[in-house]
Parts: C-alpha cells; sequence; structure tokens
C-alpha cells in the first residue's frame, strides 16, 4: 500500500481500508484457469480484503484484512482462519511466503510511527522479527534460496528497489532510476528479478539480473501503466496488473478503478488480456500463481449504494 499521492509520496496506513470502507465495499476472491480462461469466485467478503498469495503446497490462499492476516481453502470449503502475527496488526497488501512454505514476510506499519517496516515470521504464526530498520520499506519478493528479500523503499526522496539479507543485515541498494521503481520479485529460478518502473513515461514492466545489473524494459506499451509482474512457478509465464493510460498518474496504483489483467511469456514478447475488471490497489499485489502454473488468484470489487 503505497505510492498513492506522487512518485514520492505514500498513503498513510489503512487509507485505502478506510474508503473502502466509507464506500461499503464487498470483495470477490477468484482463481482463473490460463487454459480455459474460466473464473472462479471462490467467495464474497462484504469488506476489504487484499493481495492473495497462494501458498507453495496448494493448500491455502493467504490475504490481509483490516491489518490481519487470513488463509482460507482454495477448493471453497471451510471459513477464513487468522494468521497470529503477534504485535504485527497494522499489516498492508505486500506479504510473501517462502519458498519452503515455512516462512512469510510482511510489511507492517510500526506503531510509533505508523512508516512501513519488513518482518518474518513462521508461517503458522508467530512473534514477528524486524528485518528492515528503516521506514518505509514496502516487500514484494524473497529469493527462491531464502536468502534475501526485496523491497521498494524511500531512502533519499526517491523510491527505488532494494534487498537485504532474510536474516537481516546491511540492504543493497539495486536501482536509482529518476521516479518510482516498484514491485520487484524474483524469478523462480532466483537469477532475475521482475520490476515495475515509471523511468520511461508510463509505469512498464522490467527485469534485472539479481545483483541490479541488465535492467531491461520488457514491455512498452503505450497504452497502459502496467504494475506488478509475477512470474509462474515454472519460470515460464509472467501477469500483471494495468492502469488505462490517463486513467491515473503513471505512478499511481488507486482502488476503485477499472483495470485489466495481462499475460506475458516470461521470455519477452507480446502480452494479451485475460480479464477485465473494477479493482486496482488489492487486487494483484503479490504473486498470487498456483504451484501448477496453471492457476492464479485475484480479488475485484464491487462498491454498494
Amino acid at each position: 500500500m503505497k505510492k498513492m499521492i506522487s512518485l514520492t509520496g505514500c498513503l498513510l496506513l489503512f487509507a485505502t481500508f478506510l474508503t473502502a470502507q466509507q464506500a461499503k465495499v464487498t470483495s470477490i476472491l477468484h482463481i482463473m484457469d490460463l487454459q480455459s480462461g474460466q473464473q472462479t469466485a471462490i467467495k464474497e467478503f462484504p469488506f476489504l480484503i487484499e493481495a492473495p498469495n497462494w501458498t507453495p503446497d496448494g493448500k491455502w490462499l493467504v490475504y490481509n484484512s483490516g491489518g490481519k492476516l487470513y488463509k482460507i481453502s482454495p477448493d471453497q470449503s471451510g471459513e477464513p482462519m487468522e494468521i497470529n502475527t503477534g504485535y504485527a496488526t497494522r499489516c498492508n497488501n505486500d506479504h510473501v511466503i517462502s519458498a519452503d512454505g515455512k516462512q512469510i514476510a510482511i510489511s507492517h506499519g510500526t506503531k510509533e510511527d505508523h512508516q512501513s517496516r519488513i518482518y518474518t515470521l513462521p508461517f503458522e504464526g508467530g512473534t514477528p522479527r524486524l528485518i528492515t530498520p528503516l521506514a518505509p520499506s514496502y516487500l514484494h519478493g524473497w529469493s527462491p534460496d531464502l536468502k534475501y528479500l526485496a523491497y521498494c523503499a524511500d531512502r533519499k526522496g526517491n523510491y527505488d528497489i532494494y534487498i537485504i539479507p532474510a536474516e537481516g543485515g546491511e540492504e543493497i541498494r539495486l536501482t536509482d532510476a529518476e521516479g518510482l521503481d516498484d514491485g520487484p520479485e524474483y524469478s523462480p529460478c532466483g537469477k532475475y528479478i521482475w520490476f515495475n518502473s515509471v523511468r520511461s513515461g508510463l509505469m512498464q514492466v522490467w527485469r534485472m539480473k539479481a545483483d541490479g545489473s541488465e535492467q531491461t524494459q520488457m514491455t512498452f506499451d503505450e497504452t497502459r501503466n502496467s504494475w506488478f509482474p509475477h512470474v509462474s512457478p515454472n519460470g515460464k509465464e509472467v501477469v500483471y496488473i494495468a492502469y488505462k493510460k490517463g486513467d491515473v498518474q503513471p505512478g499511481d496504483h488507486p482502488a476503485n478503478k477499472n483495470v485489466e489483467l495481462l499475460w506475458m511469456p516470461a521470455k519477452g514478447g507480446e502480452s494479451k488480456v485475460i480479464a477485465s475488471l473494477f479493482g486496482g490497489q488489492g487486487t494483484l499485489n503479490v504473486n498470487s500463481w498456483a504451484p501448477d502454473s496453471k492457476r492464479f488468484a485475484f480479488v475485484s470489487y464491487r462498491l454498494e449504494e
């Protein structure tokens, strides 16, 4: 939850949550089968939920709501269960599950200054461990070897991409382009980090090596602002979310907009629209691919009168 006022500004934690509550939003958790194009609504919620992760064992979808994390079965059985995040009760929609499924990393608004910082904790719940003392830091990726976390952070008046040892330590800055770089996420092989950048004018999808070298533009769409590329577990496909050009500022990803979900091959090439929906912030912030690389989860919204 970030950068929705300007390229260098960020929302207060829960601004989207409060707005959605005032608008009486209904959230619909979906699963899309890419081969058939079929969308299945798993559950409707009469309040805001955001950002589903699919666990590596395929058993759970994890989402955030009201500052807390929950898990629900993707097969439409059972009710949501809260994940105990201890004192971290101001979690936003930047949460990532480790490749072994044993841990979850979160972005949580620290009580003292309400700035987002990154923490890790056991997936089954427990006491969070602070990883990024500096703020604001917005989590997006965890390396498949479990050694590094990747995130977007403002350190000197500009949002750039950083990595840090998952056990804590010195952060490493990977990008320094003017304007917003965001959404860093490791490819399953660990060789690349995918991200989105506004450096070309519109928000586009980019890819770089895990050490920050060879920063390469992957989309060249002059009609859309493209956000949050997510690579499938088999490393072959990418899905991302996009806003129409002129509908939002290039560096903004607000809620309650008409958006599109797009697919592209991970090797690069033409993108195609696979879904159009009412959503935006919260729809596809984190990697939500199923382990079989055939399905992914997302959230759409409906404003109630």
